[in-house]
């Protein structure tokens, strides 16, 4: 029993937010800096990354330190109109009509422009 002259301690709780968790990194390695600044990728990095010697590699410094590598790939001037917005819409517009099995299948490549001739002129 307590008594009036000693004091009474209450605990609450309080809910405090848990830290943002950082996702497990898929794989780590260590290595070491060499004259002139130069390291050497570890193979299952270079695997992972899909580059191999030659290649080209992009690092992007985070604020909080954190630095991120990925294989870069230049595309040569003659092959851009490829990667254009526009034209990776049509992509995507047809790999979903592939995906939906919409469209026409044809037994040949000379069935394929016949049916292609009685279309008529594409529009534009």
């Amino acid at each position: 029993m307590i008594g009036k002259s000693e004091p009474i301690w209450r605990c609450e709780l309080m809910a405090v937010p848990a830290a943002k968790a950082e996702p497990e990194p898929r794989m780590t390695a260590r290595v070491k800096v060499r004259p002139k600044a130069q390291l050497t990728l570890p193979e299952e990095i270079r695997r992972a990354l899909h580059i191999g010697e030659g290649d080209e590699v992009e690092f992007a410094v985070q604020e909080d330190g954190t630095v991120t590598i990925r294989g870069y790939v230049s595309i040569p001037t003659d092959q851009a109109w490829f990667f254009t917005p526009e034209w990776l819409a049509g992509e995507r517009e047809a790999d979903e009509d592939i995906a939906a099995r919409r469209g026409t299948v044809h037994e040949s490549a000379e069935d394929m422009f016949a049916h292609l001739d009685t279309l008529g002129p594409p529009d534009g």
